[in-house]
C-alpha cells in the first residue's frame, strides 16, 4: 500500500529500498575521485579512469533497476569523473578544472533546489531515513495536528538551505582551483605535464577535505539540527521519540 500524505514520499513501497543519499555521495563522488587521483600514479590514467567510471555506472543501473528510476546522482557522478578523466588524458588544466571544479557542486546545487519547489523535496532522501526515524508516528502526528502543509513548507525550506550549502562549496571550490591549477609549462612532455596534474588533482581533493569538506559536514548538521527542529515543532514530538534506539 502507498502512503499519499506529506510524508508518503519519506516512505516507500513495501519491496522499494529507500534511497540512500549518503551512500550515493559515497559511491558516486568520493570513492571515484579518489581512484581517479590516486589510481592514476599506480596503474596509469586510463585504467584509473574506467575503474572510477565503473562506480557510478554500475550503481546507477542497480539502483535504477532496484527502485525503478533513474539515479541522479549516478548520472553526474559519471559525469563528474568522465570530465575529470578526460581532461587529464588530454593533459589540460588551468581554467578549464577551476571551472570543472565549480560545476559539479554548482550543478548538485540546482537539481537540490528545483527539487525544493517540487513533491519530494531533496532534504527527504538525504536526512529522513525510515531506518534512523520513526517516520510512521512522525505521520500520525502531523495528521492529528493537520500540520502537513506547514510541514512540507519547513522541508523546502531546509532543502533550499541544504542547496545554498553546494552553491557555497561551487564558489569555494573555483577560488581554491584557481590557486592549485596554475597553467602547464608547454614545454613539458606529456609524461611530465601528467605527472604534474596528477600532482594538482591529488592537492585539490585533499585540500578540499580541509576547506570544503568540513564546513560542508558543519553546514549539514546544521540543516539537520535545523530539519529536526522543526519535526519537533509539527509533531509534538521529542528527539528520543523521532529518533530510532
Amino acid at each position: 500500500m502507498r502512503v499519499t500524505t506529506v510524508t508518503g514520499a519519506m516512505m516507500t513501497k513495501p519491496n522499494q529500498k529507500p534511497e540512500n543519499g549518503l551512500l550515493n555521495i559515497l559511491i558516486n563522488v568520493v570513492i571515484p575521485v579518489f581512484i581517479l587521483n590516486q589510481g592514476s600514479k599506480r596503474v596509469g590514467p586510463l585504467v584509473a579512469l574506467l575503474v572510477a567510471l565503473a562506480f557510478p555506472l554500475v550503481y546507477g543501473i542497480w539502483d535504477a533497476y532496484s527502485r525503478k528510476k533513474v539515479n541522479v546522482f549516478s548520472a553526474l557522478g559519471f559525469i563528474n569523473v568522465a570530465i575529470t578523466g578526460g581532461l587529464a588524458l588530454a593533459g589540460l588544466g588551468g581554467i578549464w578544472f577551476c571551472v570543472k571544479e565549480a560545476a559539479f557542486p554548482f550543478l548538485i546545487g540546482s537539481f537540490v533546489i528545483v527539487s525544493a519547489f517540487g513533491k519530494k523535496p531533496f532534504v527527504q532522501t538525504l536526512l529522513l531515513n525510515p531506518s534512523l526515524m520513526d517516520l510512521e508516528l512522525v505521520e500520525q502526528k502531523l495528521q492529528e495536528r493537520q500540520a502537513q502543509g506547514e510541514f512540507h513548507k519547513h522541508l523546502k525550506s531546509s532543502t533550499v538551505y541544504l542547496a545554498g550549502s553546494f552553491f557555497f562549496s561551487a564558489a569555494l571550490n573555483y577560488f581554491l582551483a584557481i590557486k592549485i591549477f596554475i597553467p602547464l609549462d608547454p614545454l613539458l612532455d606529456s609524461t611530465a605535464r601528467s605527472i604534474v596534474l596528477n600532482e594538482q588533482i591529488a592537492k585539490m581533493t585533499s585540500s578540499s577535505f580541509a576547506v570544503i569538506l568540513i564546513p560542508s559536514m558543519l553546514v549539514l548538521m546544521a540543516i539537520l539540527w535545523h530539519l529536526l527542529s522543526g519535526i519537533k515543532k509539527h509533531t509534538g514530538l521529542t528527539t528520543e521519540q523521532i529518533l530510532k534506539s
